[in-house]
């Protein structure tokens, strides 16, 4: 990554070492160091030029939200980023209401604050360049046999036919089925891409995705249970924004858990989409995921929440449904018996049989993410947009372990 011409700012507390910001930046870098205490003093105002703003916190709340606010006044295409150590006491909400785009509570797993600092950093070089990344959408379910698979699968290729470009990543990497949903053959798989060697760019990974012949491509699971252990979260970061630069979507089908791999996927992601079906231990299920993504610092408005076999007579009622999850599902889809079938012959039900109310429904869910990134480029275009990832903010809370 080239830093010229890449300047930083950073107001940290006494007990902040700059080791470890220099180390998480591009070889090179300048950073400007001030005391938290001192900022906004003459001679050691934020300058206007200044590309990455970094704020280091313990108990100075005050000072540090008066740098973020004076920052994101300053310059509202500037990332800011929060480190913080001790205990917050309401200082997140407030940090991020006064401007901050990533918040990260230290000590962090190793690579967490580069991984951080390199998003900051590629977003003001693709604002410097007029490169957009595409929508990145992770579609969730804390129960298995909810629909995750035949969601994602049928969501992706909704948007192909639609006109955009779609690429389907199975992380399901002990028992994805990515391949079966959409009838493609796994030749290539990431664990091939994984252990090929070398680094890592668009066309080396083009060379491991699946074609579907509506146009969408899938990066598919490993074939052997024991292949997942290759792949680690900093493989995927990389897979992530390297496939984020050349497709308009880039949707991640997910197991059911919240794996590291995951997380990785969840913090990348522009979008979440929770899977549920109407039962009780689904409905159960999907409300703990959806409070977890909710202490994890996601707006659960801006999460969208499908349920399966929405039509099923098992004595839950739509109220019952939205009293549960203290919200109505964005999107209903019942129980067809064109799904097994389409299943069966390797074809999603949206190809199929277009007509389905199954293929109506997730035809419906692309068009949902079709109109919220069309919304989000307008933002962008007039400079209203405030940060990547639509309007979700992030919470990068997982301490080291």
């Amino acid at each position: 990554m080239n830093a010229r011409g890449f300047h930083v700012y950073a107001a940290l507390e006494e007990t902040f070492g700059l080791e470890d910001i220099r180390g998480a930046l591009p070889t090179g870098t300048p950073v400007r160091t001030v005391s938290l205490s001192e900022a906004g003093l003459p001679g050691s105002e934020i300058p206007p030029g200044a590309d990455l703003v970094v704020v280091g916190c313990s108990e100075s709340h005050d000072q540090a939200l008066a740098v973020i606010s004076a920052a994101a006044a300053q310059r509202v295409d500037r990332p800011v980023v929060v480190l913080y150590q001790g205990t917050a006491n309401g200082f997140l909400q407030r940090a991020f209401e006064a401007g901050a785009d990533d918040l990260i509570a230290l000590p962090q797993a190793a690579g967490q604050l580069e991984f951080a600092l390199e998003k900051a950093v590629a977003r003001r070089r693709n604002a410097g360049t007029g490169a957009t990344e595409g929508a990145m959408i992770a579609v969730l379910g804390p129960k298995g046999g909810t629909g995750k698979t035949v969601t994602s699968s049928n969501l992706a290729v909704a948007l192909a036919l639609e006109g955009k470009s779609a690429v389907l990543v199975d992380l399901d990497l002990q028992f994805g089925d990515v391949g079966l949903a959409l009838g493609v053959q796994p030749t290539r798989t990431i664990y091939d891409l994984a252990v090929s060697g070398g680094s890592i760019d668009a066309d080396k990974i083009d060379g491991f995705l699946a074609q579907h012949p509506s146009g969408a491509r899938a990066l598919l699971a490993p074939l052997r249970p024991d292949q997942a252990a290759t792949i680690g979260t900093a493989f995927l970061r990389e897979v992530f924004q390297i496939l984020r630069s050349q497709y308009d979507f880039l949707i991640v089908d997910t197991p059911p858990a919240f794996t590291p791999e995951v997380i990785a996927a969840v913090d990348a992601s522009s979008h979440l989409c929770v899977v549920g079906m109407l039962d009780a231990l689904s409905l159960k299920d999907t409300k703990i995921g959806l409070e977890t993504l909710e202490q994890m610092g996601y707006d659960p408005t801006a999460v969208t929440l499908v349920l399966n076999r929405a039509d099923s007579d098992v004595g839950i009622t739509r109220t019952d449904v939205e009293q549960l999850l203290g919200r109505a599902p964005d999107v209903l889809v019942g129980s067809d018996r064109a799904i097994p079938r389409a299943l069966t012959s390797g074809q999603p039900i949206v190809v199929a049989e277009p007509r389905s109310k199954a293929a109506l429904s997730y035809g419906l869910l692309a068009k949902r993410y079709l109109a919220a990134t069309a919304r989000q480029s307008e933002a962008t275009v007039s400079g209203t947009d405030a940060s990547s990832g639509g309007g979700l903010r992030r919470l990068l809370l997982r301490s080291a372990s």
